[in-house]
């Protein structure tokens, strides 16, 4: 990298000022330069990194740098270097460099240019650079130039100037490597040239030949503009240019396909072709240049790029053209060739120009809002590209939203007048290629166009509407609504001036299927303003919602009978139905404001129906009906309920009647309806009744709904579906290859389908019709006779019948079957909109006692969708169920308060839900089962029983119990309807069931959710828990009984429902259980064992933080000899690895239990792993070589005696017994290490009760007295202690090793010591530590050092000997080095400092 070379060039720039120091004498650099910090370096790092943040984060900081340094040598160092990075070979780092030294010449002007661009071309010449660094070569020269184009001084040094356009015409015949991009560096810099500055540029960058200008895009770019900055210049250079002629039609297309296939990648305009536009429009022959050039030029062929550059100049040029020039360009061949772009752009891997071409239209109406007819021309004619009758752009587009008021009123007008006058000569329509190939006059008549282009227009009057502001298009907002319900449900008798809808006739007649479509985009538009436009009191006339203002206006046009007909005229019963409807919308209006809410919810649902009566005439005549006979009796209840109750005792209230039409509403596939009847339902759930609730739970209960034919929704269904059908005929004729696939592939699931479905009747036919023709021949048939002409055409016509007829009954079958699961997926959508009224029931009245009969019609259908929740819609069902469930019944903050007599029926409930979760198959219904009881009981705990059965109780409490007070959950319980001897049994055998059967779908969540809820239910179920801990039950019982127990037993609900002694009493019960349990500990095989004994010791930890915690005398002996007598059997598993999976966390809990009675656990276990460990790995992988310390290569070998081995090996080892520590009698000693602690409270054993022992670290037997001292005399010259890379590992391994046990000086367990040191070496260094007041310590071992300091007594000694100063000093230096400490080596360091000064000294 040259980068790299720089440095490498430059000598010591890289080194710091620290290392030239420690150095000694700095060398002197030759050429006088000063040496530059690692921090100015790191600045041309930084620059050439791909982070943008990065790079001018270090382009600010060379800068700022550099200011405070401008006449020092980092500034020619800087230039250099920057220049040096231009011809890096990493393309991602020259433009940064680029940037930077613009930026560098920016800031500092006094940097002549010229000198720069010299050093450029020197240091990356084009002439003397090898082949190889040719190319980094050019593009240095080219970043070199753009680096002074973008310091903004290029423009005032006419010198610089000059050659740099000179070096870009010379980087411009490098094209292989560079390609245009000198030609488009040098029109950017030619752009910004100022006009004094042109008379001596133009010569030397254009020549005076008109071929050469035609040549390139680059060079007819520079002459368009010369011609528009220096026109007269240009004139006498080259005299008069007509470059719009004739004569270089073709050389200009080519000029401009070549400019096309370079932004083939960028997809952008080029300016080329931008700058030849407005050439043409100055010249006023814009008509001749879109005729000739475009279309006859650039479209003739199909080339894309070129296409793409028609487009995109037909975008950019909008706000540039003329109303005239407009149509020009929008009736021609190239928006004709757009749209059939559009139609055919359908894959996802093809290239769809809609997006761009939207933007520039979206640009044009939002810059040109002062000329709505501008802006109305450019949308009609978009709207005009039609395939066929149906234009290309969607019904939603969204550039309509920046039309100005005057013009969207001219496009909505516009639209109107097309659907009743369909002018098709005024269309750009096209057929497609595939469309042309399968044209069928009888299918692709004007009928069809016109069909396809009303259909459009309408739906998009409707997409306007959910478009528009309500405030501001209140009167287009009603001129639409209006225009669609006339042309759905009325005609035009008689034009007249007060109903404007009737003004203008159909040129075409209007079919049947064109009604539908407006008709559902009516109803469509309806809901958009029943939910986007509430209107505020303030912003209407009348203070009446749309669809009121929509009633009146179809009574005026139903008033005036000869002018408008109704498509379907209304009988006598239906109009007086719509007269008494209007009678009862002016009754409601006259409410009072108690009963406005209700009156209003009644209003919207008479107002919703009235409009239906245009649509389904018979249905919603007789809903009219029922609804107002409703509401005359909702709105009078209260004085009516006893008379009509006494004088037509059969007929059924009118909440059951009001609750039949709305299920007949919600049968319909509307939002509108949907949303009407939650409304109204919201109002009457108040008055609801045991049978009108039933009706609603008929269409939930799935066996019951099976055989029901909702004919309302499938009818519904197939309509949408006929309305759709030529759209997809006609779309899916553009994509023939797919439907040729498509096809194939049915055709081969239909001969799959047809082998599959052969039945033995059709092969019993296929035989007898072989047999009579003679087809099939027998065992003894001898002749070889063929069947003549006549038998085989009468044999083909016979099988020919018989397999249409099969076939007919195999898509027979298929079409039964495929109406099924349609019918059952509106089935699953009218259940999915039926829940809405059970919703809005749970929410508005959740204390309602009827809510009580939701639980089990919602937990069958939650069942019976776990198992069937295949589809879509049983799915949504499923989470819509179960969130109504979850959240709104059994989360609610209020329920039902009210239970009365119905405790003995709730309870009974109860145990069938309780039943039901035992018997279920999955886990996850079993839970809503469950929680269902658990909602239950928190109804009958929140009801207060009757004050004759609560008052006995109170006197029966205060006789018996009168010394001692009852607690609070207990009077709780007695006052509440919940009894517990008619619960408890329930749950007692769920319980039982669950810590019993194999497969129990009960989990402990459940159990544990029961117990915190109803903590004196808990009591009384504990001894069935109990009783499971142990006993005859599997081993995955007995562990999910016992952590049950660990669950249960520290809630503080539960400990409130005992008394003391009654505690303690069940906590010695748990005791003996578990200790019966552990008697068996360390023999388990299976991982149900291992799982019974781990949550045993589980629960003996809990008891025992419960015994800790509450003080409870509880004999503890037979425990710890119980796991006393276990624990050699567990330490041998855990060494010989026969444990199963998680035995490690068993012995573990273990010893949480022993540290709890006293019994620290010994650090034994990890010996032979550690001693594997060091025997496996290699010494210099065991300890990183850290500064300071002697290298391997230093170092002599070791030798290792066979006396000290076998020493070693002799002495015994300790063992760590099951004796208590006796307490120490020293002071408190310290952690060695944080690591240690943690480890001793993950063991069991506290850190601060360790015994000194184990700190106790060996020396590696290879040390020899002898090598201790020359070591030591050595590290007081480099100030480090050396340390063997075994010797961590030995020193934690004799850690683990030793015994945890407090023993006295001379105690016979200190035997085990490092081979290395004699017991006469030993007693040696301590008898110097009690002169001296410091252990002697070798510079091996740290920790040995800190033991000794702890074990030996501290006795302040008077008088110091001059033989302790040393070991002190050393000691010191030692425990710094194993403390990690910043004083580090300090003594050290200082030493070899004096020794480098004495050995520099001659």
């Amino acid at each position: 990298m040259v980068a790299v070379e720089m440095e490498k060039r430059d000598g010591a720039a890289a080194m710091s000022p620290g290392e030239a120091a420690k150095g000694g004498a700095r060398p002197v650099d030759r050429q006088g330069l000063l040496q530059h910090s690692r921090e100015f370096l790191d600045f041309f790092w930084d620059i050439a990194k791909p982070q943008q943040e990065t790079r001018l984060e270090a382009t600010e900081k060379l800068l700022e740098y550099l200011r405070a340094r401008p006449e020092g040598s980092e500034m020619k160092y800087a230039q250099k270097r920057l220049i040096a990075g231009l011809g890096m070979g990493r393309e991602t780092a020259r433009p940064c460099y680029s940037l930077a030294l613009a930026q560098l010449l920016q800031s500092f002007e006094d940097i002549p240019l010229c000198s720069i661009l010299q050093q450029i071309q020197e240091k990356h010449d084009l002439q003397t650079v090898k082949k190889v660094m040719r190319r980094p070569a050019l593009f240095a020269n080219l970043f070199g130039v753009l680096a002074l184009f973008q310091s903004g001084r290029l423009m005032k040094d006419s010198e610089a100037l000059m050659k740099s356009v000179k070096l870009l015409q010379a980087l411009a015949q490098y094209y292989n490597h560079l390609q245009e991009q000198p030609q488009k560096a040098l029109v950017d810099i030619l752009s910004e040239v100022p006009e004094a500055m042109w008379q001596e540029v133009l010569p030397k960058v254009l020549k005076p030949d008109l071929n050469s200008i035609l040549g390139s895009p680059e060079h007819l770019e520079i002459f368009l503009l010369a011609q528009q900055k220096v026109p007269m210049q240009l004139e006498k250079l080259m005299g008069s240019v007509n470059l719009l002629s004739d004569e270089n039609i073709p050389r200009l297309v080519t000029v401009l396909k070549m400019a096309a296939n370079s932004v083939k990648k960028e997809r952008k305009l080029p300016a080329v072709a931008l700058d030849l536009l407005r050439l043409a429009l100055r010249e006023d022959k814009f008509p001749w240049f879109w005729n000739e050039i475009v279309e006859q030029g650039l479209m003739k062929k199909q080339f894309w790029p070129a296409s793409y550059l028609c487009f995109r100049l037909l975008g950019a040029s909008l706000p540039m053209l003329s109303k005239e020039q407009l149509q020009l360009v929008m009736r021609g061949d190239t928006i004709r060739h757009y749209g059939e772009h559009i139609v055919t752009a359908k894959y996802p891997s093809q290239f769809k120009f809609a997006p761009e071409m939207n933007e520039y239209v979206g640009s044009f109406l939002e810059g040109c809002r002062d000329d709505p007819e501008r802006q109305l021309a450019v949308v009609v004619a978009f709207t005009s590209i039609t395939n066929q009758g149906l234009p290309v752009v969607p019904t939603f587009w969204r550039v309509v939203r920046f039309l100005s008021a005057p013009a969207l009123k001219g496009y909505v007008a516009w639209l109107q007048d097309m659907f009743l006058q369909p002018d098709l000569d005024s269309l750009v329509d096209f057929s497609t290629g595939n469309q042309k190939k399968a044209q069928d006059a009888s299918i692709h008549g004007p009928e069809r166009a016109v069909f396809r282009l009303r259909k459009w227009i309408i739906l998009r009057l409707v997409s306007i509407v959910d478009s528009l502001h309500l405030e501001k298009e209140e009167a287009l907002i009603e001129e639409v609504a209006r225009f669609c319900f006339f042309h759905s449900f009325f005609e035009t008798k008689k034009p007249t001036s007060q109903i404007p809808e009737t003004g203008q006739r159909f040129s075409f007649p209007v079919e049947g299927r064109a009604r539908e479509v407006v008709s559902s985009a009516f109803f469509s538009l309806l809901q958009t303003l029943s939910t986007q436009f509430k209107q505020a009191p303030e912003q209407t006339q009348d203070k009446h919602p749309w669809t009121y203002r929509l009633v009146q206006f179809a009574d005026m046009l139903l008033n005036h009978s000869r002018n408008v007909s109704p498509l379907t005229p209304f009988t006598t019963q239906q109009r007086q139905a719509w007269t008494r409807m209007l009678q009862t919308l002016e009754e409601l209006e006259a409410c009072s404001s108690e009963a406005k809410a209700k009156a209003t919810a009644f209003q919207h649902l008479l107002l919703l129906v009235g409009i239906h009566l245009f649509k389904s005439p018979t249905e919603s005549c007789d809903l009219l009906g029922d609804i107002q006979t409703c509401i005359k009796k909702s709105l009078g209840e209260k004085t009516r309920r006893t008379r009509s109750k006494a004088t037509k005792p059969q007929e059924p209230p009118w909440v059951e009647v009001l609750v039949e039409i709305l299920l007949a509403l919600l049968a319909q596939p509307s939002h509108l309806i949907r949303q009407v009847a939650r409304t109204v339902f919201s109002h009457v759930c108040a008055h609801l009744t045991p049978r009108a609730l039933q009706l609603i739970l008929d269409v939930l209960n799935p066996e019951q709904n099976e055989d029901e034919d909702d004919n309302v929704v499938v009818t519904d269904d197939s309509e949408k579906q006929l309305e759709n059908e030529e759209d997809k005929s006609s779309e899916s004729e553009d994509n023939k290859n797919s439907e040729s696939e498509d096809e194939s592939e049915e055709e081969e699931s239909d001969e799959e389908d047809r082998d599959g479905d052969v039945d033995p009747g059709f092969r019993e036919q296929l035989m007898a019709v072989l047999q009579a023709g003679k087809a099939l021949g027998g065992v003894d048939d001898d002749d070889d006779e063929e069947l003549g002409d006549e038998a085989m055409m009468a044999l083909d016509e016979n099988l020919a019948s018989l397999f249409a007829e099969q076939k007919l009954r195999i898509q027979a079958r298929r079409d039964e079957k495929n109406k099924l699961q349609k019918e059952k997926a509106l089935r699953r959508d009218f259940q999915i909109r039926v829940l809405d009224l059970i919703e809005v029931l749970v929410t508005k009245q959740p204390e309602n006692p009827l809510v009580l009969e939701l639980l089990e019609p919602l937990l069958n259908i939650i069942r019976r969708s776990m198992r069937t929740s295949s589809t879509k819609q049983e799915q949504d069902l499923l989470h819509k169920t179960a969130r109504i469930f979850t959240h709104h019944l059994c989360r609610s903050r209020h329920y039902c308060r009210d239970v009365g007599n119905c405790v003995e029926t709730v309870s009974t409930q109860v145990e069938r839900l309780v039943q039901q979760a035992a018997h279920q198959a999955d886990s996850s219904v079993a839970l809503y089962y469950f929680n269902a009881s658990l909602y239950l009981l928190r109804v009958l705990k929140g009801n207060t029983a009757d004050r004759s059965i609560r008052k006995p109780q109170k006197k029966e409490k205060a006789g018996t119990s009168a010394s001692t007070k009852p607690k609070g959950p207990e009077v709780a319980q007695a006052a509440s309807c919940l009894d517990l001897n008619l619960v408890t049994p329930i749950y007692s055998s769920a319980l039982s069931s669950f810590l019993t059967k194999r497969n129990s779908p009960l989990t402990i969540p459940m159990f544990l959710s029961l117990f915190s809820r109803h903590p004196m239910l808990c009591k009384s179920l504990l001894p069935v828990v109990i009783q499971h801990v142990t006993g005859q039950t599997r081993p995955r019982h007995q562990a999910q009984a016992c952590l049950l127990l660990q669950k249960v037993l520290p809630m503080r609900e539960l400990r409130l429902c005992f008394e003391d002694p009654e505690w303690e009493q069940l906590t010695c019960q748990i005791l003996a259980k578990v200790t019966e349990n552990l008697r068996a500990l360390g023999e388990a095989q299976t991982k149900s064992e291992q799982l019974k004994n781990r949550s045993s010791l589980e629960l003996l930890n809990t008891i025992f933080r419960i015994i800790n915690h509450e003080k409870l005398t509880v004999d503890l002996t037979v425990v710890r000899g119980v796991l006393q007598s276990q624990q050699q059997y567990l330490q041998h598993r855990v060494r010989q690895k026969e444990q199963v999976a998680g035995s490690s966390r068993l012995y573990d809990i273990y010893w949480q239990a022993m540290r709890v009675l006293g019994v620290q656990r010994p650090k034994l276990e990890r010996k032979d792993a550690k001693e594997v460990l060091s025997a496996t790995q290699s010494p210099v992988s065991m300890k990183r070589k850290k500064k300071g310390f002697l290298p391997e290569t230093k170092k002599r070998k070791k030798r290792k005696s066979e006396g000290t081995t076998q020493e070693e090996e002799a002495k015994p080892a300790a063992t760590g017994g099951d004796q208590l520590q006796p307490p120490s009698t020293g002071k408190k000693r310290k952690r060695k290490k944080a690591k240690v602690a943690a480890q001793a409270q993950v063991e069991g054993t506290p850190a601060a009760k360790s015994p000194a022992t184990e700190s106790l670290s060996p020396e590696p037997p290879a040390k020899t007295p002898k090598l201790r001292k020359r070591n030591r005399k050595l590290s007081q010259v480099n100030g480090a202690t050396p340390v063997s890379p075994m010797e961590p590992v030995v020193e934690k391994q004799y850690q683990k090793e030793l015994p945890q046990k407090g023993v006295s000086g001379k105690s016979p367990q200190l035997a085990l010591q490092p081979p290395a040191k004699t017991p006469k070496l030993q007693k040696r260094n301590r008898k110097l530590s009690q002169v001296n007041g410091a252990t002697p310590v070798s510079p091996t071992e740290p920790a040995i050092e800190k033991q000794y300091q702890k074990e030996l007594p501290q006795k302040g000694v008077s008088g110091k000997s001059p033989q302790s100063a040393l070991p002190r000093k050393k000691a010191r230096l030692r425990l710094s080095l194993a403390n990690r400490s910043p004083s580090l080596l300090q003594s050290g360091a200082k030493k070899k400092k004096a020794q480098l000064r004495k050995a520099t000294k001659p």
